[in-house]
Formats: C-alpha cells, structure tokens, sequence
C-alpha cells in the first residue's frame, strides 16, 4: 500500500570536512537528492532539504596532523569550500550547517541527556589499541595493516577499501598506528554503550514490515545486521585530550544512530 505524507524530510550524507566535494560526491549523492526535492517543489509538497559538514571524523584529526595545524582550520577551511561549492553547483539546500554548531551541540546534548536519563546505556570496561607514542587512543580509521580477507596493505581497522570487507581493529595483520607509525598496543579502556539487542524487536518489525520500500542495497544491509543479532553499539570513543572533547564525540556518535529512541 502506497505511504501518503504530509511533510517529506530529505537528508544526505554529511561530507567529512577534510577536503573539497568532487564530482563523483555530486553524482553520487547530492544530485540525486537535489532532483528529488526540486520534483517535491514543483507538486508545491512541504519539503525541507538539509545537509552540512561533518567536523567530527578521523580524516580530519589525520589532515590537521599531517598540516601541522589544528582540526578547527581544517574544518574552517574546508566548511567553508565545501558549502560555497554547493552552491556555485545550485544544490538547493534550505538549510546546511555544521556539527560543530551551537544548535548541533544543544540538540546532541538534549538527545544523550534524554537517553542517560532514561538509563538506555551501559558501562563496560573493554580493551582498545593505544598509541604510545602519541599518548593517545587509536579509533579504527587511525588503524592501518594488512588485510585478513584479501591480504591488501593499507586497510581500515573498519573497512578494507580494496575488497570492501568490513572488519574490526583487531583483526588486521601487522598493525600501526596512522598517526605516529608505530605499532599500538592494547589498553583496558571504558566506553558507553547503547543495547541496541534490547531494542531489537521494534527495529526489525519497524525496518523490515514497516520500510520495505528502501533501497535494496540498504535494506539488505540492515536486514543482515538483525539477523546476525544486534550487538551493544558503543556511543564513545577513547580519546587522549580533554574529557569535554571525548563527550562531545560520544554525543556525536550516539545521535547517528539513536534519534528514534529519542521520540
């Protein structure tokens, strides 16, 4: 049965504010998305299309280091790059901001105050590789080895870029760290969590009954995700500097996947 909605929210993925948008992100991703909303204002539909820079990933720390400067003027920079591309391509954005904004940061606050309220998370104690010579917690994209799938050099301590595999830190061959070079080891590190298996039943009555129209490709992938069983998913990320800087990444990461707990 057809869905009718009286107001359509389009979104699309936030580009990581580490370097310019090229064509390949335009044809992608943008365009598509802009030809969907300019089709919603021509039928005169309530459409709102809203975007904006994600200054919070791991390919910016890794560029600012590399540039010897500090992540803001990277963002800063490429912000501003990016956003002026955009509109010099007439993507017709009604609103593109940025993580790092005060009405970014309030919202994000709001929805892991909500949740922690609420008692939705869980503590646990876990071990994380750490660079000693950068006296700091190595996320998995600040991991580099060897593949164990197709034995590619250069892959992800999440993804190898080669072979697409998705993988965890701990599986690649002949670690190191991309910051210092040198290889990490593990510490015991604690981190919050969110007990996605506990919501398990809503999720899948609610992504595999009640969205079948999705795209094959990311149903299929959410589909294979709940029939694995769904895992507690950490919110947090260990983090050498200031225990504001670690919070505000938690936040970050919990509102990616969480909103819907939120309502």
């Amino acid at each position: 049965m057809e869905k009718n909605f009286k107001r359509t929210t389009v979104t699309s993925a936030l580009p990581y504010a580490n370097g310019p948008v090229h064509i390949g992100h335009l044809a992608g991703v943008y365009v598509p998305a802009d030809i969907y909303v300019r089709y919603l204002r021509l039928k005169k539909e309530d459409v709102l299309f809203i975007g904006g820079s994600d200054e919070h990933g791991v390919p910016i720390t890794i560029r600012a280091k590399k540039e010897g400067v500090t992540p803001q003027d990277i963002v800063d920079r490429y912000h501003t790059l990016i956003k002026d591309s955009f509109k010099e391509f007439g993507i017709s954005f009604d609103v593109y901001g940025r993580t790092s904004s005060p009405t970014h940061h309030q919202l994000a606050s709001d929805f892991f105050r909500k949740l922690y309220d609420k008692h939705e998370f869980i503590e646990k104690t876990s071990m994380q590789y750490y660079d000693e010579e950068a006296h700091t917690f190595l996320a998995d994209r600040y991991i580099t080895g060897e593949c164990p799938r197709c034995h590619a050099e250069g892959a992800y301590g999440d993804q190898c870029e080669k072979c697409g595999s998705t993988l965890s830190p701990t599986e690649l061959i002949n670690p190191k760290s991309a910051i210092s070079g040198s290889q990490p080891v593990m510490k015991e590190t604690k981190h919050w969590y969110l007990p996605l298996d506990k919501h398990e039943g809503w999720l899948r009555k609610w992504i595999l009954e009640d969205h079948k129209e999705w795209r094959p490709n990311v149903y299929g992938q959410c589909k294979s995700w709940l029939d694995m069983g769904l895992q507690p998913r950490a919110v947090s990320r260990g983090y050498s500097g200031s225990g504001r800087r670690r919070r505000r990444k938690s936040i970050v990461c919990m509102v990616r996947c969480t909103y819907r707990l939120y309502l």
